[in-house]
């Protein structure tokens, strides 16, 4: 007897291949059959007219805080993700000095806007080396599986103290330290080491974040203790431009070692076609041997604006700022007072350096989240505020207003800062076919005041394979690998991402005409009251992890069947041959 069969769903395996109707048994935490199965299950689920995938792996998220409190990891958990791996674009949380832990707080809070005073409750500590950390992850029990990576942010400060901080160069016996602690992290199970070599990601005090101008021999050394571990991503977040000789120490540490470089790759609103020749680059890079991937978004990376979000149009209005400090509830109530709203609106705004200037003056960016009943992330030029300002002959500022005041002061306006200087998706339809590219940026756990990207793997199925009108959809087949068997394998999880016998149960039941997301709500449930944007999913009939049902039709289960996960995973003999 198996200990759960799913019979007789429509079968999209992750590996590309056509979907087909299939039974899937599972035992002892791994698939044990694909196809027709006679035998019974201890369990059984009728996923007749459902869809059967693998579990998504969602290979880019921050995370390393809230793992440590939440045995769930939500979002992600609401939208079938059965793997994350956290630790990206160069911040975390180990190494840590005791003296440097408040630091560290503040870098992950100004960088990943993830409320510190929620950092600093529900963070306890019981860690100083990468290790140890790991160790700590080990302890809790948790409904998806975890893997980390080696943030140079932390590693830089906890060799180098304020001097690693302030970005100074580092000396040769400091890069080897820093080497070997990068090593020590891999060995203990790190999935790899990142960093950061963009301006974006800046501290409270407006620096640069730790890293970010390291020079080449920093990388290269670095690189090399996971060539010397033998296993491990390097991963960057990048400008969206890299520079020739940024590009060529990549180059050189890739083809060297054998081992994946990933660098994160949008359209920029000022170069916009500046990713062709990234991709052009990696194109070249690795025509010579070197494993270079570009990690990619399947939307904008947008902001979500609102009154109780990080960052509104009327923010620095002084009558705005009058009432700022005031419970939601309470402030509602005046700005429901028409007084309140002429003199928030009728109030001139400041001048602002460019990125205040989206936020504050960018009405040709700025759109409705929800139109005619579904969230609309692809809007056009001519839906924009400023749009529908002329058209009907109202400020921006009162449009704006009135949009947000809606749903009793839940309204959103939607901005998206990068990935969208074209106002469509055309360029990422290109993105995503180039052999190039990875699945990525979805930031789980992180922005929580003012993004939450943590759906794309719903937006993936329900949008670009559904419900896109504006211009070419993919195959569901793809679609499902590109998020699942893509992104398991450039981290060398070999054993998830595909349903085939002997991988891991990491398995979807999903209602693909039901599969949507719903709008972002702000919620105050982090440690200290935190607040953070959530979005839920509907159409998840099960999720499974490690032949465990987690949720049933969006409800927990309150099964813990998720795992730290320590290293690569080795493909089961069955499937080492794929």
């Amino acid at each position: 007897m198996f200990d759960l069969v799913i019979r007789g769903g429509e079968v999209v395996d992750g590996t590309g291949a056509a979907k087909r109707k299939a039974d899937v048994a599972i035992k002892d935490g791994k698939i044990a059959k694909v196809g027709f199965v006679p035998e019974k299950g201890a369990r059984e689920i009728d996923a007749t007219g459902l869809l059967v995938t693998p579990g998504w792996v969602d290979i880019h998220t921050h995370y390393d805080g809230q793992v440590t409190w939440d045995s769930y990891l939500s979002p992600s958990c609401w939208h079938g993700v059965t793997t994350v791996v956290m630790g990206n674009c160069g911040v975390g949380f180990a190494p840590a000095r005791p003296d440097r832990h408040d630091w560290l707080i503040s870098v992950m809070e100004a960088v990943e806007d993830i409320p510190g005073a929620a950092l600093a409750e529900g963070i306890k500590w019981d860690w100083e080396t990468f290790p140890e950390y790991l160790d700590s992850l080990d302890r809790r029990p948790r409904v998806l599986d975890v893997a980390a990576q080696a943030p140079h942010s932390a590693i830089r400060a906890y060799v180098m103290d304020q001097r690693g901080a302030a970005n100074d160069v580092a000396t040769p016996e400091e890069i080897a330290e820093m080497a070997r602690i990068t090593r020590e992290a891999v060995e203990a199970g790190a999935l790899g080491f990142s960093t950061s070599r963009t301006a974006l990601h800046r501290t409270r005090d407006g620096e640069v974040i730790p890293g970010t101008f390291a020079g080449a021999d920093e990388m290269i050394a670095i690189g090399r203790a996971l060539g010397e571990a033998g296993h491990g991503v390097f991963e960057l977040a990048s400008d969206m431009t890299i520079p020739e000789d940024e590009f060529a120490w990549m180059r050189t540490f890739a083809k060297e070692t054998g081992l994946p470089v990933a660098y994160s790759l949008l359209q920029s609103p000022v170069q916009p076609d500046k990713w062709r020749d990234m991709l052009a680059l990696t194109a070249e890079a690795r025509q010579d041997g070197a494993d270079i991937t570009a990690a990619i978004a399947c939307r904008p990376t947008g902001l979500v604006l609102g009154w109780q979000s990080t960052v509104h149009p009327f923010m620095r209005k002084t009558a705005y700022r009058a009432i700022a400090h005031l419970p939601f509830a309470e402030r509602l109530q005046h700005l429901k007072d028409p007084a309140v709203r002429e003199a928030i609106i009728s109030e001139p705004e400041g001048p602002a350096e460019r990125l205040g200037a989206a936020f504050f003056h960018g009405f040709d960016k700025m759109f409705r989240l929800e139109r005619d009943g579904r969230l609309d992330y692809e809007p056009r030029a001519e839906d924009s505020i400023a749009a529908e300002a002329a058209r009907t002959g109202r400020a921006p500022e009162a449009v704006i207003y009135d949009m947000l005041m809606e749903n009793d002061g839940q309204g959103y306006i939607y901005l998206p800062l990068l990935n969208y200087a074209r106002f469509d998706f055309e360029h990422i339809v290109e993105m995503m076919k180039d052999p190039a590219t990875v699945l990525s940026l979805s930031d789980g756990g992180a922005h929580c005041g003012v993004i939450c990207d943590a759906s794309f793997p719903t937006y993936m199925l329900s949008y670009w394979v559904r419900d896109r009108v504006r211009g070419e959809r993919f195959p569901l087949e793809q679609i499902v690998a590109k998020q699942t068997r893509d992104t398991a394998r450039l981290y060398g999880l070999n054993d998830r991402g595909v349903l085939a016998p002997g991988m891991k149960a990491d398995v979807n039941i999903i209602d693909f005409d039901k599969l949507s997301i719903r709008a972002p709500e702000m919620v105050f449930d982090l440690p200290a009251n935190g607040r953070r944007l959530i979005q839920r999913a509907e159409g998840y009939v099960a999720t499974i992890v490690s032949g465990v049902v987690t949720f049933e039709n969006g409800e927990a289960t309150g099964e813990m069947p998720g795992k730290l996960i320590r290293g690569p995973q080795t493909a089961p003999v069955l499937m080492a041959a794929e």
